[in-house]
């Protein structure tokens, strides 16, 4: 079994794609428009072993996330990051966090309010 994708039900695509692409740094394999109020992007690693599925409809309200589901993207450097994030004025939700000698990692939200989690590994 091979994991193909996460859906996200997003608020407002172009914000979306803007995090997505221009901050974690996916790049935008396909969109589509279904049928009329429909958007569907699809970004992922350059590699296209993961993707993430952005979907938009402008009939379906806006629903919260749960906090207790986040997405991890692995970094070269926290700082780099926190650096790029706040050029962006993306405030970080928590940390940066060193549970141990190999791994540091901080929190964000996305645009539609999902936690997501960048890691750097020692």
């Amino acid at each position: 079994m091979k994991f193909c994708w996460v859906t996200i039900n997003v608020h407002d695509m172009e914000k979306s794609i803007e995090f997505y692409r221009d901050i974690v740094g996916l790049s935008v394999h396909r969109q589509f428009s279904p049928q009329p109020g429909d958007e569907i992007t699809f970004v992922g690693s350059a590699d296209g072993e993961t993707e993430i599925e952005l979907m938009h409809n402008v009939k379906t309200p806006n629903a919260a996330f749960s906090q207790n589901i986040s997405l991890g993207f692995k970094v070269d450097s926290l700082e780099g990051m926190m650096e790029k994030l706040k050029a962006h004025d993306v405030p970080v939700l928590a940390g940066p966090f060193q549970p141990n000698p190999h791994t540091r990692f901080f929190f964000v939200h996305d645009p539609n309010g999902l936690r997501v989690q960048f890691v750097q590994e020692m």
